[in-house]
C-alpha cells in the first residue's frame, strides 16, 4: 500500500480571540493568504489556529492576524513566553479606570449643575452646557474603555466587514457628535466590562479543562536497573519499562501495570467511577488517579505523553474544534445579522427625517445609536461557545470523553440504538455459570478432573475452568497422555484412569450419554451456554454450563435508555442466536441480531438509520469500529487505556459502565436546552429594546446595560453545565470482575 505524504501543519496561540466575531476576523484576513479559510481551524478554548495542508510563512501570517486587529505567535514560542502583568491585567485595569472616569465626568457635571441626576432618572435629554472639565474626564473615559475596540472597528471598516467593534466605535462617535458626553463614556464602559466578562468566561471553561492537567504530578520516584537506587525526576524523563514507586495518597504518575503491592485506587478523575477500586498485581493502573492507603511498584507502559490522561486532555483540547451545529448556526447568524442591523440603523438616522421634509434629524440619529448599541450581538455569539466548552468539561471529569461539540448534542437527538454484545453488554470473557455433578460425583470433583485435562490448554473455556478452580482454591493434578481430539475435546490420565472432556457431540460419540445428562445438556445450550461435558469410560461425571457474563448493570440501563424515549434497542452480534437470545432476555433488547458479520453489522445499523434517523452504535471500540463508523454516533465502551477506542469512536465511555449512557442522553438534552434558552434568551431581549429604540423609550446606557445584562445571563446560564456530573440516579449497582475479565 502506498504511504500518502503527510500534510504539513502550522499552530498560532491568537492572544485575544474569545469570541466567534474574532474567527470570523481571522478566517476573512489569514484565509486568502492559506489558500481559503477551508485550511484554517480554531479551537476558542486554548486561543490556538491551525493551519492545515500548507506551508505557510509565519511573519506573513502574523501580519494577517494583525490585521484582524489580534495578536499571534507560533504556539510553541507562545506556550514558553510568560505572561507579563499588563497582559494578564491591562483588560480589567482599563475597564476599572473608564468607569472611574465616568463617574468622575458626572460627579463634576452634578456638582455644577444639580438637576442633571432629576433629568437623567426622567429620562429627559440634558440641555445645560457641559463643563470642559467634565469633557475630559468623559473623554479620558472613553479612550480607556474602548482601548481594544477602536482599533478592531478602523480595521473593520477598512475592510467592510461590519462587526460588534464596529457598532459600539460608531455609537460612541455618534453619542460624542450630537453632545451626550455621559452617554458615550456610559457605553465605551459597559462594552469594555462586557468584553471583559466575555473574556473571563471564556477563561473559566478554560480552567476546567485546565484542571485536567493538574491531575498528574510533576516528578515521579523510579528504581535505577542498574543500581537499583530510588530517584525522583520530572515525569516526562521516566523512561518506559521503569519500576516506579507510588506512596499512599499520592497521584499516579505515568500509567502502568503494579507489580508489587495491593492498594485501592480513586479513578474517578479518568473512569468517573464512584469507588475506588482495588487493584493488586497484574492491574493497570493510569496517570491522575490517586493512589488510597497502600504502597505498590509498578511498572510504566506509557511514556508521560502518551498516557490515558495526556491523551484525554488533547482530545477535550481539540473537541472545540468540532463545532456543534447550534455554535455553527448562530456564527452564520451573526455574519448577516450585524451587517443587516447596521443598515437598519443607517435607515432609522435618514429616512423619517427626510420623509418629514429634512426636519428632526437629533431624535432619529439618537434612536439609530440606541439601535446599534442594543443590536450589538456578543450576547448571541458567546451563548454557545461557552456553553458548549462546560458541557464538554463536566462530561470529561465525568469519564465520559467527547470529542466535539457536535457530538455533545448527538445524544440528544438519538431515536434507535444499536449495541453490540461481547464486551459491551458482556464481559466479554466467558464464566463458569452452572456446575452440574452427575453418578455420585461432587462439584469439586467435577471441577478437579476438568481443571486436570485442561491445565495446559489456552482455550477460553478451558480458562474459564481453571479460573473458578483458582477462585475456589481446589486442589487438582495434571493429566498425564494428554490426546486432543479435534473439534471435539480431550482425553488424558488422572489417577491411573482414563477421562475425556469435550463438547455434546463427543459425549454421544463415548456411548455413555444417558437421558437425564441428554436433558440436563439440552437445558444448558438452550440457556445459551458453552457445554463441557466430562466423563470416564463407564458414565458422565457431569457437565459444566460456560457463558459470556452479563453486566449486571445493562439491563436497568437499558430500561432507563427507553425511559428516554430511545427506541428500538438492537443487538448486534457474531455469537450464536441461542446465546444471543439468552442475552437478550437478560438486558431486555429489543431485537437480538445473531452470526453476523462485520459488514452484515454495518448494514444493520445502516438499516436502522434509513428506518429510524439518528441512531448509535455502542460497542467495544475495535472490532465494532465499522459499524461504529456507520452509524449517527459512534460509542466506545471502556477507553480508559485502549488507544483503539479512543480513536475510533466519537464518545468514549471511559470505564466499562452502560449507566453513563442514560446519562449522557440526559446531559446533552440538558446541554441543547441551555443553548437554546440563551439564544431565545438574547434574540428576544435584543427585540424588545429594537422596539422600545424606535419607540423613544430607551437611551444609550439602558441598551448597553440590557447587552451587558444579558451577556451575562447567558453566560452564567452556560456555565451550570460545569456542574452537570453523575449523580445517584446513575451510577447503578456493579458487580465486582473477577479477574482476567473484560
Amino acid at each position: 500500500m502506498r504511504e500518502s505524504k503527510p500534510k504539513s501543519s502550522s499552530a498560532f496561540r491568537v492572544r485575544g480571540m474569545d469570541c466567534a466575531e474574532e474567527i470570523a476576523a481571522l478566517e476573512k484576513e489569514v484565509g486568502p493568504v492559506v489558500g481559503g479559510k477551508d485550511h484554517l481551524r480554531f479551537n476558542l478554548l486554548t486561543g490556538k489556529m491551525i493551519i492545515e495542508g500548507v506551508e505557510v510563512d509565519e511573519e506573513e501570517i502574523a501580519r494577517a492576524v494583525a490585521r484582524a486587529g489580534l495578536d499571534a505567535q507560533p504556539w510553541e514560542n507562545a506556550r514558553a513566553e510568560p505572561q507579563t502583568l499588563w497582559q494578564r491585567r491591562g483588560r480589567l485595569l482599563l475597564c476599572a479606570a473608564s468607569g472611574a472616569l465616568t463617574a468622575a465626568g458626572l460627579a463634576v457635571e452634578v456638582a455644577h449643575d444639580g438637576s442633571l441626576l432629576a433629568a437623567l432618572a426622567a429620562g429627559q435629554d440634558d440641555t445645560h452646557q457641559i463643563s470642559g472639565v467634565a469633557v475630559l474626564f468623559y473623554l479620558a473615559a472613553v479612550a480607556t474603555g474602548a482601548r481594544y475596540v477602536i482599533p478592531k472597528a478602523i480595521k473593520a471598516a477598512r475592510a467592510l466587514r461590519p462587526d460588534m467593534n464596529l457598532l459600539m466605535t460608531i455609537a460612541v462617535l455618534g453619542a460624542i457628535g450630537i453632545g451626550e458626553w455621559f452617554e458615550a463614556a456610559t457605553v465605551a464602559f459597559l462594552f469594555a466590562l462586557a468584553l471583559l466578562l466575555e473574556s473571563w468566561s471564556v477563561r473559566r471553561a478554560r480552567r476546567a479543562i485546565g484542571a485536567l492537567m493538574d491531575l498528574s504530578p510533576e516528578t515521579a520516584r523510579f528504581r535505577q536497573p542498574d543500581s537499583d537506587e530510588v530517584v525522583e525526576v520530572q515525569v516526562d524523563e521516566v523512561p518506559l519499562g521503569a519500576v516506579v514507586l507510588v506512596r499512599p495518597g499520592e497521584r499516579v504518575p505515568l500509567d502502568g501495570q503494579v507489580l508489587v503491592g495491593e492498594t485501592a485506587v480513586d479513578q474517578s478523575p479518568i473512569t468517573g467511577e464512584s469507588v475506588p477500586i482495588a487493584k493488586s498485581p497484574g492491574d493497570e493502573v493510569f496517570a491522575g488517579t490517586i493512589n488510597g492507603d497502600g504502597a505498590f511498584e509498578m511498572r510504566s507502559v506509557r511514556l508521560a505523553a502518551e498516557s490515558t490522561l495526556a491523551r484525554i486532555i488533547s482530545l477535550v483540547e481539540d473537541a472545540q474544534e468540532r463545532r456543534a451545529p447550534s455554535e455553527q448556526w448562530v456564527e452564520r447568524f451573526a455574519r448577516v445579522y450585524t451587517p443587516a442591523v447596521l443598515a437598519l440603523a443607517i435607515a432609522i438616522a435618514i429616512v423619517p427625517p427626510l420623509l418629514s421634509g429634512g426636519s428632526g434629524w437629533g431624535p432619529w440619529l439618537y434612536k439609530a445609536l440606541v439601535m446599534l448599541v442594543i443590536a450589538c450581538p456578543c450576547a448571541l455569539v458567546i451563548s454557545t461557545p461557552v456553553s458548549i466548552v462546560a458541557g464538554l468539561a463536566s462530561a470529561a471529569r465525568s469519564g465520559v470523553l467527547i470529542k466535539g461539540g457536535a457530538y455533545l448534542e448527538s445524544p440528544a437527538r438519538w431515536r434507535a440504538l444499536a449495541v453490540d454484545k461481547t464486551g459491551t453488554l458482556t464481559y466479554g470473557r466467558p464464566r463458569v455459570q452452572q456446575v452440574i455433578p452427575l453418578n455420585g460425583h461432587s462439584e469439586e470433583e467435577l471441577l478437579a478432573l476438568a481443571a486436570g485435562l485442561e491445565a495446559e490448554s489456552t482455550h477460553p473455556l478451558a480458562r474459564a475452568i481453571l479460573t473458578v478452580v483458582a477462585e475456589r482454591s481446589i486442589e487438582h493434578s495434571p493429566a498425564t497422555g494428554l490426546t486432543v481430539l479435534p473439534g471435539r475435546g480431550a482425553e488424558g490420565i488422572l489417577d491411573g484412569k482414563l477421562f475425556w472432556i469435550g463438547s455434546h457431540r463427543l459425549m454421544e460419540e463415548k456411548g455413555t450419554e444417558n437421558e437425564e445428562a441428554h436433558r440436563l445438556a439440552l437445558e444448558l445450550e438452550d440457556a445459551g451456554h458453552s457445554l463441557i461435558a466430562v466423563g470416564n469410560e463407564s458414565h458422565v461425571c457431569g457437565l459444566v454450563g460456560v457463558a459470556d457474563e452479563v453486566r449486571p448493570e445493562a439491563g436497568q440501563a437499558l430500561r432507563a435508555l427507553k425511559a428516554l424515549g430511545i427506541s428500538p434497542i438492537v443487538m448486534l452480534t457474531g455469537d450464536n442466536q441461542r446465546t444471543a437470545d439468552a442475552v437478550a432476555a437478560a438486558t431486555g433488547v429489543d431485537d437480538a441480531r445473531a452470526e453476523l458479520l462485520p459488514q452484515e453489522k454495518v448494514d444493520a445499523v445502516s438499516a436502522l438509520g434509513k428506518r429510524f434517523g439518528q441512531v448509535a452504535m455502542v460497542g467495544d471500540g475495535v472490532n465494532d469500529a465499522p459499524a461504529m463508523a456507520a452509524s449517527f454516533c459512534g460509542v466506545a465502551m471502556g477507553a480508559a487505556g485502549t488507544d483503539a477506542a479512543l480513536e475510533t469512536a466519537d464518545i468514549a465511555l471511559m470505564s466499562d459502565d452502560l449507566s453513563r449512557l442514560p446519562w449522557l442522553v440526559q446531559h446533552s438534552r440538558r446541554t441543547v436546552a441551555i443553548v437554546r434558552q440563551n439564544i431565545i434568551f438574547a434574540l428576544a431581549v435584543k427585540g424588545a429594546f429594537m422596539i422600545l429604540a424606535v419607540l423613544g423609550l430607551a437611551s444609550l446606557w439602558m441598551a448597553i446595560a440590557a447587552d451587558m445584562g444579558a451577556s451575562l445571563m447567558v453566560i452564567f446560564n452556560g456555565l451550570r453545565l460545569l456542574r452537570s456530573r453523575v449523580d445517584d440516579r446513575f451510577r447503578l449497582p456493579r458487580k465486582r470482575r473477577s479477574p482476567g475479565s473484560s
